[in-house]
């Protein structure tokens, strides 16, 4: 007789928290009576573990693989508490007279942006790695870590808590074979890493240029596949067929950019996301370059065009 499947994320993240001991509310300190703003599906009165707690005494996981949280969905997610209310409260674990995260930090961060003092959360006790484990669920189910963030989840449980590509894999629902592939996008540059993390380059793009042995020749590549919105495939026959631009010594034609001027592209790319409200890649060599802005549907291109001034 086989043996019986090891179940995955199906089970969701409510079933897997169960692990961590929850805190009575009458235990977690700052406790309020009043809900913030009305909650579609709200914790029972009394539920063991649920506190209404300061939205100021929480602070961030320093396991957090998200790297940064894009102006429009966090607007849109206010707009949506604001409307509805909280539909899942937040969950924590106490240090000191403050709550550290462990899930919902872009509903952590909304509430942040409406003012509003008290956040309904699930105070539990979890250890460092319990804690690392169930936030990296948390955002592979909920919350859509970009591929670069997924591999620097996978990166910190391993590299903090001393744990192999497999139990690393167990412990989040994973097949050992996908951490490893994952892990392997950070193995490219930094440059590379950003298109990726912003959706400019997809995996399968991210799969061939790790097929791509020079590091300058890869990251010519790159900018070239943004440049002329190649496919996967044209990507392919592309590097196959030998005719990557440059391919016979791109290294001393297209050198990396000194650091200060990687800074500098780096923050134009910040202050222009921040500003549109979008996300924004900046491609750019001392004789040219190009602007990437990414939308999503009509409306949003209608919004970035008069972010811009554009009037059609």
């Amino acid at each position: 007789m086989s043996a019986a499947p090891k179940s995955r994320l199906g089970r969701g993240l409510g079933s897997l928290i169960a692990k961590a001991t929850p805190v009575p509310a009458a235990a977690a300190p700052h406790a309020a009576t009043a809900p913030a703003v009305p909650a579609a599906h709200p914790a029972p009165a009394g539920a063991p573990g649920y506190s209404e707690i300061p939205v100021h005494s929480v602070e961030p996981s320093p396991y957090q693989a998200r790297r940064e949280i894009p102006p429009d969905q966090l607007e849109e997610l206010a707009a949506s508490i604001r409307s509805e209310g909280l539909l899942q409260p937040i969950v924590v674990r106490q240090t000191g007279d403050k709550y550290q995260l462990i899930a919902g930090e872009r509903r952590w961060r909304a509430f942040q942006q409406l003012k509003i003092k008290t956040i309904a959360a699930r105070v539990v006790q979890a250890s460092d790695a319990t804690s690392a484990t169930l936030g990296l669920i948390e955002n592979l189910q909920r919350e859509g870590l970009n591929p670069i963030e997924e591999a620097h989840g996978f990166a910190s449980l391993i590299r903090d808590f001393d744990l192999t590509q497999e139990t690393a894999a167990d412990r989040v629902g994973k097949g050992r074979a996908t951490v490893a592939n994952t892990l392997r996008l950070l193995t490219l540059d930094a440059e590379t890493q950003g298109y990726i993390g912003k959706g400019l380059l997809s995996v399968g793009h991210a799969k061939v240029l790790l097929g791509v042995t020079d590091p300058a020749e890869r990251l010519v590549l790159a900018r070239r596949v943004i440049e002329q919105g190649l496919s996967v495939r044209a990507t392919e026959k592309l590097v196959q067929s030998g005719k990557a631009e440059g391919a016979s010594g791109p290294a001393k034609r297209h050198r990396r950019l000194p650091s200060k001027d990687s800074a500098a592209v780096a923050d134009i790319e910040k202050k222009l996301t921040s500003h549109l409200g979008a996300r924004v890649a900046v491609l750019h060599t001392p004789k040219k370059g190009r602007i990437v802005i990414e939308y999503r549907g009509n409306e949003d291109l209608q919004r970035v065009l008069e972010k811009l001034g554009v009037t059609l």
